[in-house]
């Protein structure tokens, strides 16, 4: 099951380490997401990465970085929302509803199906989908190893996530609270 940790939206001190902790201790993949961060806060946080540690950190506001520091992909977001014909990088999309999934599984290396808790890092974001929902979604294949739970997901979660045949999990609010400092 891949575990895909995602950034705050904002500048942090000493994220490097934060990135390099969580690559090191069982995250597979580190989304950049940083849209109240400007391009060179990103381009500072890349620098400070070796270039085995950024081939494993996926984009979402910058896609010139992609490019620059040779990047694992570029997420599909509101700024881009289609990748360049050349682009040879992971393909990653967050979608909000099984039918999204099924319209862009063909597309993508994996996508972000949320919220499917409640959030943790943004007040008011609740979950939209049932149990019953995930599991009739699951047996009919709509969830499979390419579908990424994400929203409200914490350690304890991902057993049933599992069970429900997620292709892995991403976290956000969560990380705070694995984190040794």
């Amino acid at each position: 099951m891949l575990k895909i940790a995602i950034t705050k939206p904002n500048a942090v001190d000493g994220e490097d380490a934060i990135i390099r902790h969580l690559l090191a201790n069982g995250f597979d993949i580190v989304h950049l997401r940083k849209p109240d961060a400007d391009i060179c806060y990103c381009r500072d946080l890349l620098q400070q990465l070796s270039p085995s540690e950024r081939k494993r950190v996926v984009i979402h506001d910058y896609y010139s970085l992609y490019e620059e520091y040779s990047l694992r992909g570029f997420h599909i977001n509101k700024n881009l929302t289609s990748y360049p014909a050349d682009y040879q990088g992971t393909r990653t999309r967050s979608c909000h509803s099984l039918d999204e999934i099924i319209r862009y599984k063909p597309e993508c290396d994996y996508l972000f199906l949320s919220p499917i808790f409640d959030s943790i890092s943004k007040a008011d974001y609740r979950s939209k989908f049932s149990h019953a929902e995930l599991l009739n979604a699951s047996i009919n294949g709509v969830i499979d190893n390419k579908v990424i739970a994400l929203g409200g997901v914490t350690l304890d979660r991902i057993a049933y996530l599992h069970s429900l045949r997620f292709g892995g999990v991403a976290m956000m609010g969560a990380i705070d609270d694995i984190m040794p400092f």
